[in-house]
């Protein structure tokens, strides 16, 4: 398809500095961008791109210099280029996966279950008893979706996605492939040199507009909901474990590891491969960095990084001080060869005294009155 820019300056509420009968078909990079396709510049230190840019239009702020367009290069000014450029992509984006609306004649739907209208269920997709897919929502295949399990209203689920009994899922929920939702938190009591199970019997909560992406494992609670509350976004290959509560507008990168009973405020960043342990609290709006490992809870606001995770001020002090350890090492390899070598001097010395029947202090003389 293709569109104008016009039509597409529109849709973002942006402003056409240029021809806005422009044709567009397609979104790029900068630096990738072709003829007939739109691109954008958020961060000044790429505007220096924009002239040598082959694209037909791009999405800029209201900060750039208008009169440095080049020839023959159009210009969609607004606000925020990096949220009007990602909207504009979705004018743009191709088909995914389609289902056929109703019931693919290979799942196995429990006569029980509770199918809502215009919903897609793909092929060997499995629902069991008493659950509950809403209006409009996607199963692709090989899904699963246990007993009474609920499913909101116009969400996708992507194939081969676990969704186990008495679990949750809001409206316009995304959930990627291989993903598991309520399996049994990891909870042992230990008796005598064994490992008893507990049981898991609570279940797992996934509010309306979250993202889950693939790979991702969310531990079903021991007592009560494991939550992950409205709009927060969930990367791939992350684990998170029984009773962990993830607040509103929150955001997991890749390979994130959160430990039981942890409760993680909203608007938090959890940069990739972090770790939180057990039964700490993570503030509104902090920011934990990539591998950061967080022992003890973090205030609202503060961004840590480091193992243990610290201030990210004081964690990069650290680390530039780690930078100078070998030369420190050498220096005080050198300072104790010199102290070792005055403590010889000073020992030599003393004997020196001795053997001069005491009339010898530090190796100099003295007479009876002097000592």
């Amino acid at each position: 398809m293709s569109v104008t820019l016009a039509e597409v300056a529109k849709f973002i509420g942006g402003e056409v500095v240029g021809d806005d009968s422009t044709e567009l078909a397609g979104v790029a990079g900068i630096k990738e961008a072709r003829k007939g396709e739109l691109t954008f510049v958020s961060n000044p230190r790429y505007e220096r791109y924009v002239a040598d840019t082959s694209a037909s239009a791009v999405v800029v702020s209201r900060d750039y210099a208008a009169s440095a367009r080049p020839d023959g290069t159009s210009l969609i000014v607004v606000d925020d280029p990096y949220d009007a450029f990602a909207r504009a992509m979705t004018l743009f984006a191709p088909e995914g996966e389609i289902v056929s609306n109703g019931v693919h004649p290979s799942a196995v739907v429990a006569e029980s279950a509770i199918l809502g209208e215009g919903i897609s269920i793909g092929a060997n997709v499995v629902v069991m008893d008493d659950a509950t897919i809403g209006d409009g929502t996607t199963i692709h295949a090989g899904s699963f979706v246990g007993r009474s399990a609920a499913v909101g209203r116009e969400t996708t689920i992507y194939p081969n996605v676990t969704i186990r009994n008495g679990c949750v899922l809001g409206d316009r929920v995304i959930v990627h492939s291989g993903t598991v939702i309520g399996s049994d938190g990891f909870g042992f009591a230990l008796s005598g040199c064994l490992h008893t199970k507990v049981p898991q019997i609570g279940n797992v909560v996934i509010e309306d507009d979250v993202e889950i992406g693939a790979n991702v494992c969310i531990d079903r609670a021991t007592l009560g909901s494991t939550r992950v509350c409205r709009g927060s976004k969930i990367d791939n290959l992350v684990q998170v474990a029984h009773n962990v509560v993830i607040g509103d507008g929150s955001i997991v990168v890749a390979q994130v590891g959160i430990s039981g009973s942890t409760r993680v405020g909203s608007g938090v960043v959890l940069a990739g491969q972090a770790g939180l342990s057990g039964h700490i609290e993570i503030g509104d709006g902090a920011m934990v960095a990539a591998q950061a490992g967080v022992t003890k809870s973090v205030p609202p606001g503060e961004r840590v990084s480091g193992y243990p995770a610290r201030k990210h001020s004081a964690a990069k002090r650290q680390y530039a001080l780690m930078e100078h350890l070998p030369k420190l090492v050498g220096s005080v390899k050198g300072l104790e060869s010199r102290v070792s070598k005055l403590e010889d001097v000073v020992e030599r010395g003393g004997a020196a005294g001795a053997a001069c029947g005491g009339r010898a202090v530090d190796g100099v003389e003295r007479s009876d009155e002097e000592i």
